[in-house]
């Protein structure tokens, strides 16, 4: 399966390549895919090799791969059929007026698995439905919001037919397709001319249909060895390992958030780094969720990395999560920070960060024997000194 995005690389001389960008992706070949998990996971976290051979391409321990997907064929062939489109159709997909096959837009080019409020006000001059006009009026702000969330494009066609709409009036409608963009998990020191990515495969049943995560699944269920994805680097400069190679880190990542690490510990190795290291990492069962279990063993037995702790939230009656192990160990965290340690968190926005950030200052406040306002200041000054640094989603 190779995606069908076309380079358009812009013709220069053979001493200035063109640069690949985000406007301009490589088209990165597949080198190895396989599934981090053991059977019986609940979870699939793919672990994805790419070449970058040729490509002139760089980038450092913290920066991220953008990938330019392609929706699931079956959704794109499902609206299809909702609409009786002819897949052949030739339509308008941008202001430049260049045209595309109907099915090939739907599959390549447009964002459908997401609806916004102002694709759902547009829409609604579409259709006579009632019950959408109803939705996107100002006083239902919150039912609107309400049906977004989790919905996508087949949806809304389903929900408020019967359309007067053409294929390029709703096409209209949508956005071209944005990149994903990944923490890389490799250094280039250790794998020369490759990229390496730890992409957790998003699958959940919402509203009555199962959903896919529209990149992460495409890697899990349709990419193979052979095929090529778009991609492009998207430096990082807010999460960069200490230029001093003596300087100590500590890191917390669980799940996916592990993939800078693999990436900052197989630097600091391959660089002969001479500072400790320290992880924390954390997921669900320890028999099939330990990412990179061998690897991240060999480098603590090396001496590459310091300490490393790990927390499996379902192995015990009591859910155990990385902060409980940061609790556990406060008074030697505490001593690295104190000793120049620099911090790092890379993960869940929405709970895990929270967490962890409110357990450094609980920890601070203790082991510093501070006050709240005194431990705030604590951690303030870490980040204004770049030694407190997080990567979250």
């Amino acid at each position: 399966m190779v995606l069908a995005v076309e380079q358009n690389a812009k013709k220069s001389s053979p001493l200035a390549p063109a640069p690949f960008s985000r406007n301009n992706p490589y088209m990165a070949s597949v080198l190895q895919t396989y599934n981090l998990n053991g059977y019986g996971s609940r979870k699939e976290t793919r672990h994805i090799v790419l070449s970058l051979k040729g490509s002139g391409l760089g980038y450092a321990p913290g920066d991220c791969l953008g990938i330019i997907p392609s929706n699931d064929p079956e959704l794109a062939g499902a609206i299809l059929a909702e609409m009786k489109w002819d897949r052949d159709d030739k339509i308008t997909i941008n202001k430049n007026g260049d045209k595309m096959p109907l099915e090939k837009a739907l599959t390549n080019y447009f964002e459908i698995t997401l609806l916004t409020k102002k694709i759902m006000q547009s829409a609604a001059g579409l259709t006579e439905n009632s019950q959408l006009k109803e939705l996107v009026s100002a006083e239902n702000a919150a039912q609107l919001k309400d049906y977004i969330q989790g919905r996508d494009l087949l949806d809304m066609l389903r929900d408020f037919g019967p359309w007067s709409a053409s294929a390029q009036n709703v096409i209209a409608l949508l956005r071209k397709m944005p990149p994903r963009l990944y923490s890389i998990a490799s250094s280039l020191k250790a794998h020369p001319d490759e990229v390496h990515l730890t992409i957790g495969a998003v699958r959940y049943t919402a509203h009555g249909r199962e959903r896919k995560g529209t990149c992460s699944v495409l890697c899990a269920e349709r990419l193979e060895i052979g095929d090529k994805l778009p991609v492009f680097v998207q430096p990082n400069n807010h999460f960069k390992l200490p230029q001093n190679k003596e300087a100590d880190i500590i890191m917390v990542g669980p799940g996916t958030g592990i993939a800078p690490f693999r990436s900052f510990i197989q630097e600091r190795a391959a660089a002969g780094s001479t500072g400790k290291s320290w992880l924390f990492f954390g997921d669900q069962h320890s028999a099939t969720d330990f990412l990179y279990q061998i690897e991240l063993e060999q480098y603590w037995k090396k001496g590459v990395l310091t300490r490393l702790d790990a927390a499996f939230s379902r192995d015990t009656e009591q859910k155990v999560y990385v902060q409980h192990k940061m609790l556990e160990n406060s008074k030697e965290l505490f001593a690295w920070l104190e000793n120049g340690a620099c911090f790092y968190v890379c993960g869940d926005k929405q709970n895990m960060a929270k967490d962890v950030h409110n357990t450094l200052l609980h920890i601070i406040g203790k082991e510093g024997s501070m006050t709240q306002k005194e431990a705030e200041e604590y951690l303030l000054s870490l980040q204004k000194e770049k030694r407190y640094q997080r990567d979250v989603y």
